[in-house]
């Protein structure tokens, strides 16, 4: 290889890129767009409420209705002295919305159903807490068979929510507060980031092969330097695009972000945040682990797990796991796996670029490149559970997968000799991967008319 034709390459790529418009208009409005999807996720988790509904109950058990409380956007009115199929048949007249019909009392099991009509579905938050209601009238009514004073009292003051400090202990024995959900959010960025970028510059890289193909400047190019030159200086240049775009990314998200809080007022965004439940169940996380991220929770704390018992706070839990997050390793091996797996599969991409003369052609192709992204991708998601399962460690050292779950693991604490033996196998993977695909590439760049298949990037390799 020559090194000063691969830095005139890296220039030449880099330089038409970042001129280009659509790399302006790119690195603009993808901040603009995630500010205004983090707005609008924002307002519609806040103002995604039932509204206002007029129910009517004909309560034939005779314990569940005095259980059925209104609220700003629930009323319940009572009918229990008219026949059910009346009521159900006149509720536009009646005003109603719905109408609740509770079954007569079954002594034997001390249970009673419940049916709902309604002019319109209703959500899942109003049945929920229908359901709740009518559950706590039963209990009540179980409670006052046993015939025993203070019951319920007693029952309340014996029900618990035990708080839980997690601490995590190092060599040494020393232990650091932490908390799972705070690692979940690290592990999650770090692992969408890797795959997004993967697959969009690594798409770049090939989608630039078959331009130049295409329009046959390829001929001219490998005529003064070496197809070998090319394919690395092309894949290097837009690894630095990827990276200066990145970084105007960030800049660009947080001066939106400021800008626009400024305006609507980081009080709005508060309020807008909606049920901590709601948000736990959209992002796929549990309400504890919401509660500890600070969402939802005014002045919850939490016990730590000594014979004093001192109340940590939620914020202290936060900002003492992220200081104990091994920041400078994480960084390190970000960047470190980012840039090996995008050397990688960018090399895979050029090789299956160089093989076609249009991106229809490349579906068939890029198939296999895709699947295992995808596994990385989701596997990510199943670290979350148990960050220790076989799966995931296999998946943190096999280098197809490895750039995206090996960052993601260490938040949850790796070894260093992990990370070093992963980083040495993804490495010579690439070294193996990067011939390969140089010698498809320096025979398959100069095939015209032909729809390649697998079989003939094989007579490529072999051919070169």
């Amino acid at each position: 290889m020559n090194f000063r034709n691969i830095k005139i390459i890296i220039a030449r790529e880099y330089l038409n890129k970042v001129k280009k418009k659509s790399f302006l208009v790119t690195t603009i409005l993808v901040p603009i767009l995630f500010v205004a999807f983090l707005v609008l996720m924002g307002y519609i988790m806040g103002t995604t409420k039932e509204r206002e509904r007029a129910v009517a109950v004909v309560d034939q058990s005779g314990i569940v209705f005095p259980f059925l409380k209104n609220n700003e956007r629930v009323t319940f009115e009572d009918f229990s002295s008219e026949p059910a199929d009346t009521v159900k048949n006149n509720l536009s007249a009646l005003g109603k919305d719905a109408l609740v019909v509770v079954s007569p009392l079954d002594t034997v099991s001390r249970m009673v159903k419940m049916s709902l009509y309604s002019k319109d579905p209703v959500g899942v938050e109003f049945t929920d807490n229908l359901k709740n209601m009518a559950s706590n009238a039963v209990e009540d009514y179980r409670i006052k068979l046993y015939n025993i004073d203070d019951l319920q009292q007693i029952m309340d003051d014996v029900k618990a929510d035990v708080p839980l400090t997690e601490y995590t202990l190092d060599e040494k024995g020393n232990e650091s507060i932490s908390e799972s959900g705070v690692y979940m959010i690290i592990s999650m960025i770090l692992g969408i980031i890797i795959f997004m970028f993967i697959t969009m510059f690594g798409g770049q890289v090939m989608s630039a092969v078959i331009e130049e193909k295409s329009s046959r400047v390829i001929e001219v190019l490998v005529s003064s330097v070496n197809a070998i030159d090319l394919m690395f200086g092309k894949i290097i240049g837009i690894a630095l695009v990827a990276l200066t775009q990145f970084m105007l990314w960030i800049v660009l998200t947080f001066g939106i972000a400021a800008i626009v809080g400024g305006f609507v007022g980081f009080d709005k965004f508060k309020e807008l945040s909606g049920d901590p439940q709601m948000m736990a169940q959209t992002m796929g996380v549990s309400p504890a682990q919401m509660q500890a991220l600070g969402v939802g929770s005014d002045t919850a704390s939490l016990a730590a797990a000594d014979s004093v018992a001192a109340p940590v706070s939620d914020a202290s839990v936060i900002i003492g796991t992220l200081v104990n997050v091994p920041w400078v390793k994480l960084i390190v091996a970000f960047l470190v796996f980012f840039f090996l797996g995008y050397l990688l599969y960018s090399s895979m991409f050029a090789a299956i670029g160089s093989a076609v003369e249009n991106e229809g052609d490349t579906q068939q192709l890029q198939l296999p490149l895709t699947i295992p992204l995808m596994i990385g991708y989701i596997v990510v998601f199943m670290l979350f559970q148990n960050p220790d399962s076989p799966v995931v460690k296999w998946c943190s050292w096999i280098p197809f997968t490895s750039p995206i779950v090996m960052p993601s693991r260490i938040p949850y604490g790796v070894a260093n000799w992990e990370i070093i033996g992963s980083v040495a196998v993804l490495l010579l993977t690439f070294v193996i991967f990067a011939w390969i695909s140089a010698k498809i590439y320096k025979s398959g760049i100069l095939v015209f008319g032909k729809k390649s298949t697998f079989k003939d990037l094989w007579k490529y390799f072999k051919q070169s």
